[in-house]
């Protein structure tokens, strides 16, 4: 049998070990922990991301840059920050809300407090929209009871049954908390195609008045984006009171890409492959792309949605 000193020293190592194990600076070391309400993000670390890998989207990264640093540094803010990002597939939109999620939760996706909805996956019958809203409701409601600083991503907005998203209103809201919980804290964001066609014929009249596209400023299409995104029955945010009360809180343009950006494109994701950048495969890939309109042919249809597939098929060169 121990003696009574013996005893005593070995609860105490014990008592010791098992504090410091559970001491959240160690603990957080090996599993991911929610934020503490004081870390904030690093906008020069961010901003750089941004800079060097998101092309031809100046609007979209000053916007949301400034908006999240805003956000981030008010020890108090009185909503949650809501952004509906919007322009044709392969402008940027999934890869500007990856790139936020990894700064905001260094798992990124891969997070379990950063959360991505897919219409056409989690929501895919419309006979069930009173069981999807109650289930979103729940989801996010636990979420954010365990991490307030939750990000929620909602991909093919346009896809979405109308009148789903209004089940998350009462979250995004101008309240205190709901049910005992505090939304303040949280980030919300859309991506929808809806608006593309607005957005393009924008840029369009720029471009045939001569003005660069870096001159486009948010009030030249926020106010038409949310109008025309809010009579759209194909938006998902169609007559949505999310619109109606002013909760969405930036209408973020993405642009169409042109030549140039293509190639910016095809530069990074040879990169990122580890290749040397082979210009006469940048130049090979871009002229594979379709773009618009049929006589400038100015803009690629897809954007830099293809570029992946369009270089596999040149790596022999």
């Amino acid at each position: 049998a121990l003696e009574p000193l013996s005893l005593g020293l070995a609860i105490g190592v014990a008592s010791a070990l098992t504090g410091y194990l559970s001491h959240p600076r160690f603990y957080c070391r090996y599993v991911e922990c929610c934020p503490a309400a004081e870390h904030r993000l690093n906008a020069t670390a961010l901003k750089a991301q941004l800079d060097t890998k998101l092309f031809g989207q100046h609007l979209a990264k000053d916007v949301v840059l400034k908006a999240v640093m805003g956000f981030q540094s008010n020890p108090s803010p009185k909503k949650p920050l809501t952004l509906s990002l919007h322009g044709w597939a392969g402008t940027g939109k999934n890869f500007l809300s990856q790139i936020l999620a990894e700064n905001i939760h260094s798992a990124g996706l891969r997070s379990k407090f950063v959360h991505l909805f897919l219409a056409t996956l989690h929501f895919p019958h419309h006979n069930q929209l009173q069981l999807y809203q109650e289930q979103l409701q729940n989801w996010i409601r636990g979420n954010v009871s365990a991490c307030p600083q939750s990000v929620f991503i909602f991909d093919e907005m346009d896809k979405m049954h109308l009148g789903l998203i209004d089940a998350i209103k009462p979250f995004l809201d101008y309240y205190e908390e709901v049910d005992g919980v505090s939304y303040r804290k949280a980030i919300f964001i859309f991506l929808s195609n809806a608006g593309g066609d607005l957005i393009n014929k924008a840029a369009l009249d720029f471009w045939t008045s001569g003005k660069q596209r870096e001159e486009i400023q948010l009030k030249d299409l926020e106010p038409m984006l949310s109008v025309g995104v809010f009579n759209n029955k194909n938006s998902g945010l169609w007559h949505s009171s999310l619109i109606d009360r002013n909760l969405i809180d930036y209408f973020v343009p993405f642009l169409p890409l042109e030549h140039k950006h293509v190639k910016m494109c095809v530069r990074a994701e040879m990169v990122a492959r580890g290749y040397a950048v082979d210009e006469k495969v940048v130049q090979a890939v871009a002229d594979e792309m379709t773009f618009f309109p049929k006589e400038q042919k100015i803009y690629s249809d897809k954007g830099c949605k293809t570029v992946p597939a369009k270089l596999d098929i040149h790596e022999d060169i």
